[in-house]
């Protein structure tokens, strides 16, 4: 394998939180050397390096940083692949620049048993150009009545655990199975609502809903569902991530948890961090998201979680929708969006704005997740995996929807004019998308 130096590249790391110019060398798979201003201040290194037997790509003064790790991805397959399969998923994660994906078992069959697991690995084995891990159902059957063969899921590689949108409601079945997580150190993932309150909800209470006439839920469901959860926590002691915070009202509970020490972090979605509730507008269906977009305070609020570090990790939670579950009234239309391809670019509206800078976003898009999950990717340093991507953050971009890979098309930001393209994307040192 001929190594390769990635030169001339804005490097962003955010382990260190730096973003400086320099060079990566990449050999057999991994980074083997990371050359800066600080490293090699007369670039002495990097022109024996030159001189050598290297491919040389010249990035062009482009930021280079971490592949995404994107927790939460939604693939068809098995039941529904005329929306996803894991050959369109992994060209869309390539080129959005997406090195991980970790997808969800919500699918039409419930990823609940090792064999069907197996099947899902191989399928993303054979087709997907991108790493892929799966996470597993807590409960069979997502129903909430009787755990999953959580010790044999984990043999079978499963990295997670979760029910995704059908929250467990029986808290002495919740509470056995985390204490059974905790017995074998997996990672429990919850969805922080109130079942009941939030059932057959479209939209956020407030006066936005009540002029649409849409069935909303009050954004005390996520606290009163994360509080709940919480709680068994501190009982049980498991390892636990809540999937999406999205509400200014579940942040002190989490801030409460993490005080005090238990082993809880939290992530939120690219959509509630760069839209809200008026987004909608006359019951656009692509802006219907589970949960509902919130009030563009609490979307300030989330952003700040963000950058702070109270909210650890961002994700897409692409959700690939056909057109016919999306051409229904929007009370009736089925929830989610794609936006693998498109999270990069979506999220440097942050970037540009000035409310995230470039190491704090990656932290949150491909350290942070990869550590969840005990992953050694997610960074810029001699020995990590070279799965990186290449972007150029300026570039002004139409998003059309008719362009992406994924088989399904629903995205709120077709379209939209957005700053910021993928030129390239590596996983384990071969490219595998080129602009």
């Amino acid at each position: 394998m001929t190594d390769t130096l990635l030169s001339n590249a804005r490097l962003i790391d955010p382990e260190t939180g730096s973003d400086d110019l320099g060079a990566v060398l990449i050999s057999g798979g991994v980074i083997k050397e990371i050359f800066t201003q600080g490293t090699d201040p007369k670039g002495e290194k990097l022109a024996k390096v030159n001189a050598g037997q290297v491919e040389v790509v010249d990035c062009k003064g482009k930021c280079l940083a971490p592949g995404i790790v994107d927790i939460g991805v939604k693939v068809g397959e098995p039941g529904e692949r005329h929306k996803e399969s894991y050959a369109t998923a992994g060209r869309a994660a390539a080129a959005g620049g997406v090195t991980t994906i970790v997808t969800r078992p919500d699918t039409t069959t419930a990823i609940d048993t090792p064999e069907g697991l197996d099947f899902i690995r191989r399928r993303a084995a054979e087709d997907a150009t991108v790493n892929v891990l799966h996470m597993a159902a807590l409960t069979k059957g997502r129903e909430g009545r009787e755990m999953t063969e959580i010790g044999f899921l984990l043999d079978a590689g499963a990295v997670a655990f979760t029910d995704c949108d059908h929250v467990v409601r029986d808290t002495k079945v919740l509470s056995r199975a985390m204490t059974y997580a905790r017995s074998l150190g997996a990672l429990v993932i919850g969805h922080p609502q109130d079942p009941g309150l939030s059932r057959g909800a479209a939209a956020t209470s407030g006066k936005f809903a009540s002029l649409r006439g849409l069935p909303a839920v009050s954004a005390m469901a996520e606290r009163m569902g994360l509080d709940r959860d919480i709680a068994l926590v501190e009982m049980t002691g498991v390892r636990y991530h809540a999937d999406q915070i999205t509400t200014a009202r579940a942040l002190p509970a989490l801030v409460r948890a993490k005080k005090n020490g238990f082993d809880v972090t939290a992530g939120t979605s690219m959509h509630h961090l760069t839209l809200n509730e008026m987004d909608v507008a006359d019951y656009r269906t692509f802006f219907k998201v589970k949960p509902p977009l919130r009030a563009e305070e609490d979307r300030l609020e989330i952003v700040e979680a963000v950058r702070s570090g109270l909210i650890d990790i961002i994700g897409s939670f692409h959700t690939p929708q056909d057109e016919e579950s999306k051409r229904l009234p929007f009370e009736e239309a089925a929830s989610g969006a794609v936006g693998l391809e498109t999270m990069l670019p979506v999220l440097l509206r942050l970037y540009h704005s000035g409310e995230l800078d470039l190491p704090t976003l990656f932290r949150a898009l491909s350290l942070n997740p990869a550590k969840r999950l005990g992953l050694p990717c997610g960074r810029l340093a001699a020995g990590a995996p070279a799965d990186l991507v290449l972007f150029d953050a300026d570039k002004p971009i139409i998003l059309d929807r008719f362009k992406l890979r994924s088989k399904s098309k629903n995205t709120p930001f077709d379209n939209a004019r957005l700053q910021g393209k993928v030129l390239g994307t590596w996983v384990a040192g071969t490219r595998v998308y080129a602009a």
